[in-house]
């Protein structure tokens, strides 16, 4: 009662105030991940999958070594991006994460799963243990960044991987709407309660650009996000346009070869 879940801040009297890394969940003892960063928003269907799997690419094409931790563990989308649909399998060690042809490491529970659209009718504690055990029972080797790719909101699995996991940011994604200021909000007020620092903001879907005349059109109205972003302190990393040509290489399960100048240039403001 009364815990704001911010060991710096709370008036609180616990045991786990007395040491503020206890809620951390131990790494795999065979990995070294030195970068983790959140991939969030307020709501569903902005594209926050979309947006950690061109983050992740654009990484590895830097010549760093990625991941991507999917703690969507409801409604997983990463492996069919990458065109990974066979099981994870054990080791000695622990659970060996799949690998896309440009060696992005992934760990999604549909890699677990008999079929890939097998549904996953978990409650709470069962689905935020499994993001935990993502964390300390999979081999992810030496990981320069990895990204997580987060569920809508604020709920259960946002407090443990905020609390679980050593975040050292969050990137926010949002789409170019009047409510968009809402749904950021929240997402911001979660990190600040946690001690979480917003990297930057990314809008998706920010217009659709002709490809006859070159003409760009504002298909969800006009973008909000630069007010927005001055109103919490935080930049735009990227204003990114609807491309036909990566829905297609996500259903072909190679989002990976996609190459997004607005991605790259949001890239080097993370490194």
């Amino acid at each position: 009662m009364g815990c704001t879940h911010d060991c710096n801040t709370c008036s609180s009297d616990c045991k786990s105030g007395s040491d503020k890394q206890s809620l951390k969940t131990e790494l795999n003892k065979h990995s070294s991940v030195k970068k983790v960063i959140a991939v969030v928003s307020g709501k569903g269907g902005v594209g926050k999958s979309t947006i950690t799997a061109m983050l992740a690419a654009a990484m590895n094409r830097e010549g760093f070594s990625t991941a991507v931790l999917d703690a969507d563990i409801t409604g997983p989308s990463i492996p069919k991006m990458f065109g990974l649909h066979d099981r994870a399998l054990g080791s000695p060690d622990g659970i060996l994460p799949g690998s896309t042809e440009m060696g992005i490491k992934v760990m999604s529970v549909n890699l677990l799963l008999e079929n890939d659209t097998d549904p996953v009718v978990w409650r709470g504690p069962v689905i935020s243990g499994t993001v935990n055990q993502f964390w300390s029972d999979v081999v992810w080797g030496d990981v320069d960044y990895m990204f997580v790719d987060m569920p809508p909101g604020t709920g259960d699995v946002a407090l443990t991987v905020f609390q679980s996991l050593p975040v050292d940011g969050i990137v926010i994604v949002t789409s170019p709407q009047e409510l968009v200021s809402m749904i950021v909000e929240k997402a911001v007020n979660m990190a600040e309660m946690m001690s979480i620092p917003i990297l930057g903001i990314v809008e998706n879907m920010s217009f659709f650009r002709c490809p006859e005349c070159g003409h760009d059109h504002k298909i969800f109205g006009e973008s909000h996000i630069d007010e927005v972003a001055n109103k919490i302190g935080a930049p735009v990393l990227a204003k990114l346009p609807i491309d036909p040509e990566f829905a297609k290489l996500a259903d072909d399960g190679k989002a990976e070869l996609f190459v997004s100048p607005e991605i790259d240039e949001a890239v080097s403001k993370l490194k």
